[in-house]
Protein backbone atom coordinates (compact mmCIF):
# COMPACT_ATOMS: atom_id res chain seq x y z
CA UNK A 1 0.00 0.00 0.00
CA UNK A 2 2.75 2.48 0.51
CA UNK A 3 0.73 3.95 3.47
CA UNK A 4 3.48 6.00 4.49
CA UNK A 5 4.13 7.82 1.21
CA UNK A 6 0.46 8.08 0.93
CA UNK A 7 -0.38 9.68 4.06
CA UNK A 8 2.79 12.17 3.74
CA UNK A 9 1.91 12.93 0.24
CA UNK A 10 -2.11 13.03 1.02
CA UNK A 11 -0.87 15.66 4.01
CA UNK A 12 1.06 17.89 0.92
CA UNK A 13 -1.55 17.86 -1.49
CA UNK A 14 -4.50 18.83 1.37
CA UNK A 15 -2.17 21.71 2.15
CA UNK A 16 -2.00 22.79 -1.36
CA UNK A 17 -5.65 22.65 -1.68
CA UNK A 18 -6.05 24.66 1.62
CA UNK A 19 -3.51 27.29 0.70
CA UNK A 20 -5.86 29.34 -0.94
CA UNK A 21 -9.00 29.11 0.84
CA UNK A 22 -7.56 30.09 4.35
CA UNK A 23 -8.79 33.31 5.45
CA UNK A 24 -11.78 33.17 2.79
CA UNK A 25 -15.48 32.52 4.17
CA UNK A 26 -17.32 29.61 3.15
CA UNK A 27 -19.38 31.57 1.51
CA UNK A 28 -16.50 32.90 -1.19
CA UNK A 29 -15.13 29.30 -1.54
CA UNK A 30 -17.83 27.76 -2.90
CA UNK A 31 -18.27 30.54 -5.07
CA UNK A 32 -15.03 29.42 -6.20
CA UNK A 33 -14.87 25.95 -6.40
CA UNK A 34 -18.05 24.70 -6.19
CA UNK A 35 -19.46 22.92 -2.98
CA UNK A 36 -17.01 19.85 -3.20
CA UNK A 37 -14.17 22.58 -2.82
CA UNK A 38 -10.53 22.46 -4.68
CA UNK A 39 -9.77 19.12 -5.74
CA UNK A 40 -6.99 19.76 -8.48
CA UNK A 41 -3.05 20.26 -8.48
CA UNK A 42 -2.00 23.06 -10.19
CA UNK A 43 1.40 25.44 -10.88
CA UNK A 44 4.67 23.20 -11.22
CA UNK A 45 5.45 22.68 -8.26
CA UNK A 46 2.44 22.58 -7.02
CA UNK A 47 3.39 24.97 -3.80
CA UNK A 48 2.58 23.99 -0.25
CA UNK A 49 2.64 25.76 3.22
CA UNK A 50 5.07 25.68 6.17
CA UNK A 51 2.39 22.98 7.58
CA UNK A 52 4.26 20.53 5.09
CA UNK A 53 7.78 22.31 5.84
CA UNK A 54 7.57 21.77 9.50
CA UNK A 55 6.35 18.00 8.67
CA UNK A 56 9.29 17.75 6.80
CA UNK A 57 11.21 18.70 9.46
CA UNK A 58 9.85 16.49 12.20
CA UNK A 59 10.01 13.79 9.47
CA UNK A 60 13.68 14.24 8.88
CA UNK A 61 14.36 14.62 12.27
CA UNK A 62 13.52 11.04 13.17
CA UNK A 63 14.96 10.18 10.32
CA UNK A 64 18.44 11.36 12.00
CA UNK A 65 17.39 10.22 15.28
CA UNK A 66 19.93 7.00 16.64
CA UNK A 67 17.71 6.24 19.88
CA UNK A 68 14.21 7.48 20.40
CA UNK A 69 14.80 8.74 23.95
CA UNK A 70 14.13 12.29 25.14
CA UNK A 71 18.13 13.22 25.14
CA UNK A 72 18.40 12.28 21.96
CA UNK A 73 15.53 13.62 20.08
CA UNK A 74 15.10 17.47 21.41
CA UNK A 75 18.78 18.12 19.69
CA UNK A 76 17.83 17.02 16.03
CA UNK A 77 14.32 18.25 16.89
CA UNK A 78 15.74 21.82 17.39
CA UNK A 79 18.20 21.44 14.68
CA UNK A 80 15.80 20.94 12.27
CA UNK A 81 13.18 23.51 13.57
CA UNK A 82 16.09 26.19 13.43
CA UNK A 83 16.94 25.08 9.90
CA UNK A 84 13.34 25.53 9.01
CA UNK A 85 13.42 28.89 10.40
CA UNK A 86 16.40 29.90 8.84
CA UNK A 87 15.08 28.44 5.52
CA UNK A 88 14.46 31.09 2.76
CA UNK A 89 11.75 28.92 1.58
CA UNK A 90 10.17 30.10 5.26
CA UNK A 91 7.75 32.63 3.57
CA UNK A 92 4.56 30.90 3.85
CA UNK A 93 3.05 32.63 6.42
CA UNK A 94 4.49 30.70 9.11
CA UNK A 95 2.43 31.18 12.64
CA UNK A 96 3.98 33.72 15.27
CA UNK A 97 3.87 30.91 17.86
CA UNK A 98 6.11 28.55 16.22
CA UNK A 99 8.32 32.17 14.96
CA UNK A 100 8.96 33.29 18.56
CA UNK A 101 9.88 29.78 20.42
CA UNK A 102 12.35 28.70 17.16
CA UNK A 103 14.17 32.17 17.47
CA UNK A 104 14.90 31.40 20.91
CA UNK A 105 15.66 27.96 20.07
CA UNK A 106 18.24 29.01 17.77
CA UNK A 107 19.31 31.41 20.42
CA UNK A 108 20.32 27.98 22.28
CA UNK A 109 17.70 28.71 25.21
CA UNK A 110 16.89 25.36 27.32
CA UNK A 111 13.42 24.30 25.04
CA UNK A 112 11.41 24.77 28.35
CA UNK A 113 12.43 28.89 28.39
CA UNK A 114 11.16 28.78 24.66
CA UNK A 115 8.15 27.30 24.63
CA UNK A 116 5.17 29.45 24.26
CA UNK A 117 3.33 27.63 27.12
CA UNK A 118 -0.45 29.27 26.40
CA UNK A 119 -0.18 28.32 22.89
CA UNK A 120 -2.71 25.54 21.81
CA UNK A 121 -2.07 26.87 18.47
CA UNK A 122 -2.74 23.87 15.72
CA UNK A 123 1.49 24.46 14.55
CA UNK A 124 1.92 21.52 17.16
CA UNK A 125 -0.27 18.65 15.54
CA UNK A 126 -0.04 20.18 11.94
CA UNK A 127 3.59 18.86 11.63
CA UNK A 128 3.10 15.47 13.85
CA UNK A 129 2.36 12.55 11.06
CA UNK A 130 5.76 11.02 10.78
CA UNK A 131 5.57 10.22 14.21
CA UNK A 132 2.36 8.48 13.74
CA UNK A 133 3.87 6.41 10.57
CA UNK A 134 7.63 5.51 11.61
CA UNK A 135 7.24 1.72 12.55
CA UNK A 136 9.19 -0.15 15.50
CA UNK A 137 7.92 2.70 18.25
CA UNK A 138 6.83 1.81 21.45
CA UNK A 139 3.79 3.45 23.28
CA UNK A 140 6.24 5.55 25.46
CA UNK A 141 8.18 6.29 22.18
CA UNK A 142 5.50 7.57 19.97
CA UNK A 143 3.83 9.48 22.73
CA UNK A 144 6.49 10.89 23.76
CA UNK A 145 8.07 12.05 20.56
CA UNK A 146 4.53 13.45 19.66
CA UNK A 147 3.80 15.74 22.38
CA UNK A 148 8.14 16.77 23.01
CA UNK A 149 7.85 17.95 19.26
CA UNK A 150 4.63 19.71 20.22
CA UNK A 151 6.11 20.64 23.29
CA UNK A 152 9.76 22.33 21.78
CA UNK A 153 7.32 25.21 20.33
CA UNK A 154 3.56 24.95 21.84
CA UNK A 155 3.84 24.07 25.75
CA UNK A 156 -0.24 24.00 26.30
CA UNK A 157 -1.36 21.00 27.64
CA UNK A 158 -4.40 20.74 24.50
CA UNK A 159 -1.31 20.61 21.97
CA UNK A 160 0.37 18.33 23.78
CA UNK A 161 -2.54 15.65 24.01
CA UNK A 162 -3.76 16.74 20.26
CA UNK A 163 -0.52 15.99 19.01
CA UNK A 164 -0.50 12.71 20.99
CA UNK A 165 -3.79 12.06 19.24
CA UNK A 166 -2.93 13.03 15.83
CA UNK A 167 0.05 10.70 15.52
CA UNK A 168 -2.24 8.05 16.57
CA UNK A 169 -4.84 8.58 14.57
CA UNK A 170 -2.04 8.12 11.71
CA UNK A 171 -0.93 4.82 13.30
CA UNK A 172 -4.40 3.50 13.74
CA UNK A 173 -5.23 4.16 10.09
CA UNK A 174 -1.72 3.02 8.87
CA UNK A 175 -1.95 -0.05 11.22
CA UNK A 176 -5.34 -1.26 9.85
CA UNK A 177 -7.36 -0.10 11.92
CA UNK A 178 -11.21 0.11 10.35
CA UNK A 179 -12.27 3.97 8.98
CA UNK A 180 -15.36 3.21 11.39
CA UNK A 181 -13.59 2.53 14.56
CA UNK A 182 -10.42 5.07 14.77
CA UNK A 183 -12.73 7.91 16.46
CA UNK A 184 -13.65 5.33 19.35
CA UNK A 185 -9.86 3.91 19.38
CA UNK A 186 -9.40 7.87 19.99
CA UNK A 187 -11.22 8.71 22.21
CA UNK A 188 -10.50 5.71 24.45
CA UNK A 189 -6.90 6.77 24.67
CA UNK A 190 -7.98 10.06 25.80
CA UNK A 191 -9.54 7.93 28.75
CA UNK A 192 -6.36 5.68 29.24
CA UNK A 193 -3.76 9.03 28.97
CA UNK A 194 -5.96 12.03 30.82
CA UNK A 195 -3.74 11.69 33.84
CA UNK A 196 -0.45 10.23 32.41
CA UNK A 197 2.07 13.10 32.65
CA UNK A 198 5.26 12.29 30.52
CA UNK A 199 7.71 13.64 32.94
CA UNK A 200 11.00 12.09 31.25
CA UNK A 201 9.82 13.49 28.28
CA UNK A 202 8.33 16.70 29.27
CA UNK A 203 10.37 17.86 32.12
CA UNK A 204 9.08 20.31 34.86
CA UNK A 205 6.83 21.96 32.07
CA UNK A 206 4.11 21.46 34.29
CA UNK A 207 5.06 23.67 36.28
CA UNK A 208 2.37 26.95 35.70
CA UNK A 209 1.01 29.33 37.88
CA UNK A 210 -2.27 27.82 39.92
CA UNK A 211 -1.20 24.16 39.16
CA UNK A 212 -0.50 22.01 41.67
CA UNK A 213 0.16 18.55 40.16
CA UNK A 214 1.12 17.21 36.98
CA UNK A 215 -1.79 15.51 36.57
CA UNK A 216 -3.62 18.05 36.81
CA UNK A 217 -1.61 19.95 34.33
CA UNK A 218 -1.97 17.03 31.41
CA UNK A 219 -5.77 16.19 32.43
CA UNK A 220 -7.04 19.65 30.86
CA UNK A 221 -5.16 18.60 27.89
CA UNK A 222 -6.79 15.48 27.33
CA UNK A 223 -10.28 17.03 28.87
CA UNK A 224 -10.25 19.24 26.14
CA UNK A 225 -9.30 16.60 23.74
CA UNK A 226 -12.30 14.19 24.50
CA UNK A 227 -14.90 16.87 24.12
CA UNK A 228 -13.46 17.85 20.26
CA UNK A 229 -13.62 14.24 19.63
CA UNK A 230 -16.93 14.14 21.20
CA UNK A 231 -18.42 17.25 18.73
CA UNK A 232 -17.04 15.11 15.59
CA UNK A 233 -19.28 11.65 16.45
CA UNK A 234 -21.95 14.49 17.48
CA UNK A 235 -21.90 15.53 13.93
CA UNK A 236 -21.27 12.63 11.90
CA UNK A 237 -24.15 11.08 14.23
CA UNK A 238 -26.64 14.14 12.35
CA UNK A 239 -26.29 12.33 9.26
CA UNK A 240 -26.33 15.96 7.60
CA UNK A 241 -22.53 17.18 6.50
CA UNK A 242 -23.79 19.55 3.77
CA UNK A 243 -21.72 23.04 4.45
CA UNK A 244 -18.55 24.25 6.42
CA UNK A 245 -17.38 21.44 8.48
CA UNK A 246 -16.19 24.38 10.62
CA UNK A 247 -19.65 24.89 11.91
CA UNK A 248 -19.69 21.44 13.40
CA UNK A 249 -16.33 21.10 14.73
CA UNK A 250 -14.27 24.10 15.57
CA UNK A 251 -12.27 26.57 13.35
CA UNK A 252 -8.85 24.66 13.59
CA UNK A 253 -7.15 27.35 14.73
CA UNK A 254 -6.26 25.60 17.81
CA UNK A 255 -4.69 22.20 18.14
CA UNK A 256 -8.22 20.22 19.25
CA UNK A 257 -10.37 22.16 16.83
CA UNK A 258 -7.61 20.90 13.70
CA UNK A 259 -7.19 17.66 14.69
CA UNK A 260 -11.43 17.36 15.09
CA UNK A 261 -12.41 19.06 11.93
CA UNK A 262 -9.67 17.32 9.79
CA UNK A 263 -11.40 14.20 11.25
CA UNK A 264 -14.62 14.64 10.63
CA UNK A 265 -13.62 15.81 7.11
CA UNK A 266 -12.34 12.22 6.39
CA UNK A 267 -14.85 10.17 8.24
CA UNK A 268 -17.76 11.75 6.16
CA UNK A 269 -16.38 9.77 3.23
CA UNK A 270 -13.21 7.80 4.33
CA UNK A 271 -12.92 5.95 0.53
CA UNK A 272 -12.86 9.15 -1.26
CA UNK A 273 -9.74 10.51 -0.47
CA UNK A 274 -9.75 13.46 -2.97
CA UNK A 275 -13.53 14.52 -2.06
CA UNK A 276 -12.14 14.61 1.28
CA UNK A 277 -9.45 17.20 0.37
CA UNK A 278 -12.46 19.47 -1.39
CA UNK A 279 -14.52 18.98 1.91
CA UNK A 280 -11.34 19.84 4.60
CA UNK A 281 -9.92 22.23 2.21
CA UNK A 282 -13.91 24.09 1.75
CA UNK A 283 -13.71 25.27 5.27
CA UNK A 284 -13.56 29.15 7.00
CA UNK A 285 -10.66 28.02 9.44
CA UNK A 286 -7.21 27.24 9.30
CA UNK A 287 -8.00 25.40 5.82
CA UNK A 288 -4.80 24.64 5.31
CA UNK A 289 -3.82 22.75 8.66
CA UNK A 290 -7.50 20.98 8.66
CA UNK A 291 -6.95 19.86 4.59
CA UNK A 292 -3.33 18.58 5.49
CA UNK A 293 -4.55 16.40 8.51
CA UNK A 294 -7.09 15.32 6.80
CA UNK A 295 -4.63 14.15 3.63
CA UNK A 296 -2.53 12.33 6.18
CA UNK A 297 -5.36 10.37 7.47
CA UNK A 298 -7.07 9.28 3.93
CA UNK A 299 -3.52 8.55 2.75
CA UNK A 300 -2.46 6.09 5.93
CA UNK A 301 -5.87 4.28 5.51
CA UNK A 302 -5.39 4.23 1.65
CA UNK A 303 -1.99 4.60 0.64
CA UNK A 304 0.20 6.42 -2.14
CA UNK A 305 -2.15 4.34 -5.03
CA UNK A 306 -5.18 6.00 -3.52
CA UNK A 307 -4.09 9.60 -5.07
CA UNK A 308 -4.25 10.65 -9.01
CA UNK A 309 -1.05 9.63 -10.20
CA UNK A 310 0.69 12.83 -11.30
CA UNK A 311 0.42 14.27 -8.20
CA UNK A 312 3.13 13.03 -6.93
CA UNK A 313 5.48 14.81 -9.41
CA UNK A 314 3.60 17.79 -9.35
CA UNK A 315 3.59 18.85 -5.30
CA UNK A 316 6.75 20.84 -4.16
CA UNK A 317 9.35 18.78 -1.64
CA UNK A 318 8.57 15.63 -3.92
CA UNK A 319 11.87 14.44 -3.60
CA UNK A 320 11.77 14.87 0.71
CA UNK A 321 8.43 13.65 0.74
CA UNK A 322 9.18 10.16 -1.24
CA UNK A 323 13.06 9.99 0.81
CA UNK A 324 10.92 9.67 4.56
CA UNK A 325 7.93 7.77 2.75
CA UNK A 326 10.36 5.46 1.09
CA UNK A 327 12.29 4.73 4.24
CA UNK A 328 8.98 3.82 5.84
CA UNK A 329 6.79 2.08 3.52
Amino acid sequence: MRAASGSLFGLAYGDFMGRPTEFQDYGSIVATYGPAGPQELTGDPALVTDDTQMALAVGEALLDARTFIPQSMEPVLRRRFVEWLKSPDNTRSPGMTCLHACVDLADGLPWLAATQIRSKGCGANMRVTPVGLIPGLSDDQRAGTAQLQAALTHGHPTALAASELTAYAVFFLRSGVASVDVLAALRERCAEQRTNYREDWLGELWRQPGVSRPQTFIAHGWDECADALDRVAQALATGRHEGDPCRATGAGWVAEEALATALYSYLISPDEPVAVLGRAAATSGDSDSIACLAGAFAGASLGLDAWPTGWQHQIEYAERLSRIGRAWD
